[in-house]
């Protein structure tokens, strides 16, 4: 301070008139706004630095925090896949075991009315020979079907394909199943209806052979299927109908459980005796 005084006073001094001095003030008084506008404009960017590195801070924490949460979240998933598919690789090895037992329940139902066929027809010689060589059981219609035991205790997975080459491959095969009864010709209709509603192709004419004959038998118009006291103007309204509620009602698929809710008082046989069709298409 005292030696910009000092500067101040000598530049006065060594003035060599009024003007001179005043045109050294003004020059002073020049450079001394400049000097304040260049601190004043050091202050503020100043300022901002600090607003941006204290926003960038802020954004690193959040970005931490987001990335943390990101990783629990995907290990969550990870986790949870984790244990669905071990839920379902149990779930799985309960159902082909429940199946094997149904299959054998199955077999064992069918011999002991076998045996007991036999024994009636030794005591009746006039007993039906055929009727003794081939155990029945009621259907969910009331009917009385014979039952089969098959080859293998689960089918042969159904793969997925684009609708039009699903239904090419299983349109075929289902008219070929149906062939020379009342629902012959309706092979299409049951593999439309099958991807459409996601349901294994096979299911909905197997059960109409066991409940109906493949239509042969129907207790109402159309109902080839046993399905309560449902009734349909024509086959292909009715194949659809049906095709739709095995999707709804009984998950599409053959398993015990279907069986024991669609056939409860004999749902051994009925599920041996449907998976036998299915198998044969």
């Amino acid at each position: 301070m005292q030696q910009g005084s000092n500067g101040l006073i000598n530049l006065i001094l060594s003035s060599e008139d009024f003007s001179e001095v005043i045109s050294n003030v003004r020059y002073l008084d020049t450079i001394a706004e400049h000097n304040n506008t260049a601190i004043n404009g050091l202050v503020d960017l100043s300022s901002e630095l600090s607003q941006t590195r204290d926003a960038l801070a802020s954004e690193k924490a959040q970005a931490e925090s987001d990335a943390a949460s990101a990783k629990q979240a995907m290990d969550d998933a990870v986790a949870a896949r984790q244990e669905l598919e071990e839920r379902r690789a149990a779930q799985a090895a309960a159902e082909a075991e429940a199946a094997k037992q149904a299959i054998e329940a199955a077999k064992q139902a069918a011999a002991q009315q076998a045996a007991a066929q036999q024994e009636q027809q030794k005591a009746d010689e006039k007993a039906d020979e055929k009727s003794a060589a081939q155990p029945t059981f009621t259907t969910n219609s009331g009917a009385s079907a014979e039952v089969k035991v098959p080859d293998n205790a689960t089918s042969t997975p159904v793969q997925w394909s684009e609708k039009d080459s699903f239904v090419n491959k299983w349109q075929p095969r289902i008219d070929a199943y149906l062939a020379g009864s009342p629902l012959s010709g309706h092979g299409k209709t049951f593999a439309e209806a099958a991807w459409d509603y996601g349901v294994d192709p096979r299911l909905s004419p197997a059960i109409s052979c066991v409940e109906s004959s493949k239509g042969a038998v129907c207790f109402r118009p159309h109902n080839a299927w046993g399905w309560g006291s449902s009734s349909w103007p024509d086959w292909d309204t009715a194949i659809r109908s049906h095709v739709a509620g095995l999707a709804s009602g009984y998950g599409g698929q053959l398993s015990v459980s279907t069986a024991q809710k669609y056939c409860p008082p004999t749902w051994q046989e009925w599920y041996s005796s449907v998976l036998s069709e299915m198998n044969s298409i």
